[in-house]
């Protein structure tokens, strides 16, 4: 049974995501879907995942009493003292990142035990019928479970598994315990973003379309039509929100790398402060935040770090793309879409001129690209997916 009973089928659903905007901006569609058709959504969220109110969706800052920084150093000193070869595994790594998503399971079950009071006490207090939430986020299964709701995990990239939740109760049965709940919540599902062609073994979850969302803005003239169409071969460069050094250390060598090619350059380098960069070629442009979802399409090719989201944009799009990954579950990204063969993986130092020149002029990429758009274009849509949510909760 859902947290109340109603008389008709309007539903309230929660949605928790990881607080960060890369995890929360991929949940904004299906939340507008549910609220299209009449559903009340609200966010739960801190940091930078508090910038899904640009959306015009509700949210709840909930509060972590740490910014990120010290939230994950605190996780990894945790971590250190419970599993000491997997710490260093891990930091070994660097931004080769994770195998599989399952490696992170003990570092983010660490990470999600020091919030769940928080996440648990915002599902009392509104009382959803439903739990969306991004992977490895264990609080937010504990607050299913403890309201004895449904759970469906949004799966945004393509380090997919349905062991996941299953892994993470294990290594949080003592906080389950802890509120009362005596197992994960009984009826759970997920959404799975992955093309068809691209999946690695049997799909776990519901398909659904990734739509690309990355904010609003007030559009430049020149990514209007028909300005938007480049002369010459447009390369979106987007590189995440990790630190200002990397992403400054990136830009100088891309910009670097494309000066002596016929190509123009639009940088969108966030809240980076471009004058770090020194003079701006001729060939490129250097903004601060460009929805992706504008940009993208214009574009012959997108350089970026190997999110999930920026992933799948370039995908939905049509357009090769050049991953440097920078860790975490990025390199999985970076993997897949070098193993489907619609772009390249390669690492900082070998960003140069006949890299760049490739990216652009790769037939065989640009139509692997292509089959893969035709491919997520023919996949359920949030609001398609709205449905089986409702029949989730029905007793």
């Amino acid at each position: 049974m859902c947290a109340k009973e109603r008389t008709t089928r309007t539903m309230r659903v929660l949605f928790l995501p990881i607080p960060a905007i890369g995890h929360a901006y991929p949940m904004v569609p299906l939340a507008w879907a549910l609220r299209a058709a009449g559903h009340e959504v609200l966010f739960g969220t801190a940091l930078g995942g508090l910038a899904v109110e640009k959306a015009g969706l509700p949210v709840v800052e909930v509060e972590l009493g740490q910014d990120r920084p010290e939230a994950l150093a605190k996780s990894a000193e945790k971590l250190a003292e419970k599993d000491p070869a997997l710490h260093a595994k891990l930091r070994e790594r660097g931004d080769a990142g994770l195998d599989s998503l399952e490696e992170a399971v003990p570092f983010f079950a660490e990470r999600s035990a020091e919030f769940t009071d928080v996440l648990v006490d915002l599902a009392r207090a509104w009382r959803p019928d439903l739990v969306v939430h991004s992977s490895l986020y264990g609080g937010a299964l504990v607050a299913a479970a403890v309201l004895g709701v449904p759970s469906v995990e949004c799966r945004e990239g393509f380090g997919r598994s349905e062991r996941l939740s299953v892994l993470m109760y294990q290594h949080m049965k003592e906080v389950f315990a802890d509120y009362g709940a005596t197992g994960l919540p009984e009826r759970r599902a997920g959404t799975d973003s992955c093309p068809p062609s691209m999946i690695d073994g049997p799909r776990d979850g519901w398909p659904m379309r990734h739509v690309p969302y990355s904010g609003g803005a007030q559009l430049p003239a020149w990514l209007m039509p028909p300005i938007a169409t480049p002369s010459r071969p447009r390369i979106g460069v987007t590189l995440g929100s990790g630190s200002d050094a990397w992403r400054l250390e990136l830009a100088a060598s891309i910009l670097a790398s494309a000066a002596g090619l016929d190509v123009e350059l639009v940088l969108a380098l966030g809240d980076v402060d471009p004058d770090a960069l020194g003079a701006i070629p001729p060939n490129a442009r250097v903004f601060g935040w460009v929805p992706l979802s504008a940009l993208v399409p214009t574009c012959t090719a997108l350089i970026h770090h190997g999110g999930g989201g920026t992933t799948l944009t370039a995908l939905e799009a049509g357009v090769p793309q050049l991953v440097l990954a920078t860790g975490a579950d990025n390199g999985i990204n970076a993997r897949a879409v070098h193993n489907r063969g619609v772009g390249i993986s390669a690492r900082i130092e070998e960003v140069d001129t006949a890299l760049l020149h490739r990216l652009v002029t790769d037939d065989a990429m640009r139509s692997a690209a292509g089959q893969v758009r035709t491919e997520i274009s023919a996949m359920p849509t949030p609001a398609e997916v709205v449905p089986r949510l409702v029949s989730l909760c029905e007793p």
